[in-house]
């Protein structure tokens, strides 16, 4: 299969290209100084000379916060690009899949969110993946749209990092009424090129199998990474973030047979692993 991935240089993006290579597929890993994807010539350029079976679009606005204050940036590269992209794959007869977020949602449910449930997004970024998701839709019959949550990876900043990184401190404070799957970007990647292989097109969930809230998360990774450190809880209202949070978001499939991803603890081990050798490189 030969793949292009747009956004290469991001988180997912380098564990997109990383996984493509492994699985033997032609990879064409394009980065932000390679190809603006608000660029539609460019795209459309780009694109038809590489001539693929699939194009990842990993170009995203992901400062959850930042989009609070830059709303019309945000729409404009999540919305815009994505349909820059879609369009450009479809004219060459190749499918798009777009990484989407469990933000589209409100977070009021009790049980898993599946694929039919209604969106009610609450944060400009939110609202921005789901614009993204319509402009994909219409303009590449041969879509994946795929929603996953709380992604961690060595290509970037990510909550595992921050943990690590704080741990030297003795003690940090973590809120404990956000509940999720938190989805290791190489288990992802793996996925997202599993199902490009498919014909499944369409909207669909994944992210890690598991759920947990963000404090138990944080006192995971001092566990399996044997830092002592001390982890308090606080509540959303009181750590007073910019952008709101949805307070459950675990996902849920309603596919027959899909691609379910590992443990977010199994996840999480993995992501270790691969930071510990990075390090000792």
């Amino acid at each position: 299969m030969k793949v292009v991935v747009t956004g290469a240089g991001g988180m997912l993006g380098q564990d997109v290209a990383r996984a493509a290579e492994l699985a033997h597929h032609e990879v064409i890993a394009l980065d932000r100084p390679a190809l603006d994807v608000l660029d539609a010539e460019a795209v459309a350029r780009a694109v038809t000379d590489a001539n693929p079976d699939t194009v990842v679009n990993c170009a995203a606005w992901t400062d959850v916060d930042g989009a609070e204050e830059a709303e019309a940036e945000a729409l404009r590269l999540n919305a815009e690009g994505a349909r820059n992209v879609a369009a450009a794959a479809a004219s060459v007869g190749a499918s798009v899949v777009l990484p989407s977020t469990d933000y589209v949602f409100d977070g009021s449910a009790d049980r898993p969110y599946v694929e039919s449930d209604p969106v009610a997004p609450q944060s400009s970024y939110g609202r921005s993946k789901l614009a993204g998701e319509s402009e994909t839709t219409i303009a590449n019959a041969r879509h994946f749209v795929v929603r996953t949550s709380w992604l961690f990876g060595v290509g970037g900043r990510n909550f595992v990092d921050t943990m690590l990184s704080l741990g030297d401190t003795g003690q940090v404070v973590v809120v404990r009424d956000q509940v999720g799957s938190p989805t290791y970007t190489g288990h992802l990647a793996e996925g997202l090129l599993r199902l490009a292989a498919t014909e499944a097109y369409g909207l669909h969930h994944m992210a890690a199998g598991g759920h947990c809230s963000w404090y138990d998360f944080a006192r995971a990774i001092f566990e399996e990474a044997d830092v002592d450190c001390q982890v308090l809880s606080t509540t959303t209202a009181e750590l007073g973030r910019p952008a709101p949070r949805p307070a459950w978001s675990v996902l849920a499939t309603e596919w027959p047979d899909p691609i379910r991803l590992p443990d977010w603890r199994e996840g999480l081990r993995a992501y270790l692993a691969e930071r510990a050798a990075q390090v000792t490189a």
